[in-house]
């Protein structure tokens, strides 16, 4: 599937209780080629960027950095599989993990706005 994520906005609709995302965050994407960036923020998170890497099936593997309510950088990694909604916009399934704090590991589901 080849996905152009350029100009998309999505919101998390699911999470694991270890993520700081929530309904309030807001990712808005833009795409160059393969590259991926966001700046994200909302509910619990301050600010964050993350910087990604689209692979030819639309799948993402990205790195992600935060900072939170509580004015902590917090830091990760994802891998996101899209999925085309009835509607024909995407959903986003994605496995994560913290690089900083316990290391747990999550998922999460984003929807396209």
């Amino acid at each position: 599937m080849t996905v152009n994520y350029d100009g998309k906005i999505f919101k998390p609709v699911q999470n694991t209780k270890n993520s700081e995302t929530s309904s309030e965050t807001v990712f808005r994407y833009q795409q160059n080629g393969n590259i991926l960036t966001s700046e994200y923020s909302g509910g619990k998170i301050k600010l964050g960027h993350l910087l990604g890497l689209v692979n030819e099936d639309g799948s993402i593997n990205m790195r992600y950095h935060q900072v939170n309510d509580r004015d902590e950088l917090m830091t990760g990694i994802c891998h996101s599989t899209p999925e085309v909604m009835s509607n024909g916009k995407l959903r986003l399934h994605e496995d994560w993990q913290w690089t900083s704090g316990d290391q747990s590991r999550g998922k999460s589901v984003l929807e396209e706005q």
